[in-house]
């Protein structure tokens, strides 16, 4: 099937997409950060996380097809795409996206809050999941099966807001085996943990994973479109 009516053909499949925004700007977290990478931010979330810093994705947004996105996508001549949210897999449209992105020749990722089912990704999808801490508000909506699906090709990612919340992450990790899985990443929450001492606690338990600070923040603040 020629590509033009391959990629008419899963539009009118997906139908539209809630879009909140599309923008370029540099990757701040996971091991793509300092890339400069194209969002893809589409709307809602079945998630209120206390800390969430992206509540303004919760509704609206601009209905957009298939086609919409990857024009918009291609406007900004950069080869590596990041489909976030909100909660991503909330749409059922995302999947044939992701599909189209990676049809399409990009270096795709996925963020995800890891509350929803992630079998259904492509498989060339790098799946940036997370596993949410108790200070989160939101840890009984973790869906552990999701564990059992991450490659190394995916990544494992714990916000954390306290020493509550380390020490919950740190026994998952080891429980669960999760350092043999899946490369893993500690955040802080911004204003609530400072990363210092979330670094030197790392250090001290000589955890095999990644620091990391949202870099985007650290250049811009909290800036929508960034």
């Amino acid at each position: 099937m020629p590509a033009a009516a391959d990629s008419a053909l899963r539009s009118r499949l997906a139908g539209t997409l809630r879009v909140t925004e599309i923008f370029h700007s540099i990757q701040g977290e996971s091991s793509r950060v300092g890339l400069p990478t194209v969002f893809v931010r589409l709307t809602g979330c079945p998630l209120r996380c206390v800390w969430c810093d992206t509540a303004y994705a919760f509704s609206g947004g601009e209905a957009l097809t298939l086609d919409d996105i990857l024009q918009r996508i291609g406007e900004f001549d950069c080869d590596t795409v990041c489909v976030t949210g909100g909660e991503p897999l909330a749409q059922k449209g995302c999947l044939p996206l992701l599909d189209a992105l990676c049809d399409a020749g990009y270096s795709v990722s996925l963020e995800t809050s890891g509350a929803l089912d992630i079998g259904g990704v492509d498989p060339r999808v790098a799946r940036i999941m997370d596993l949410k801490a108790p200070g989160s508000g939101e840890y009984e909506r973790n869906r552990w099966e999701n564990i059992d699906l991450l490659t190394a090709h995916d990544e494992l990612k714990f916000v954390l807001a306290s020493r509550e919340d380390y020490d919950w992450a740190v026994s998952a990790c080891r429980q669960r085996r999760l350092f043999e899985c899946c490369p893993v990443l500690f955040s802080p929450v911004q204003g609530q943990l400072d990363p210092a001492q979330l670094a030197q606690w790392i250090l001290d338990d000589r955890l095999p994973l990644r620091f990391q600070l949202q870099l985007h923040k650290v250049l811009w603040g909290n800036v929508q479109g960034r």
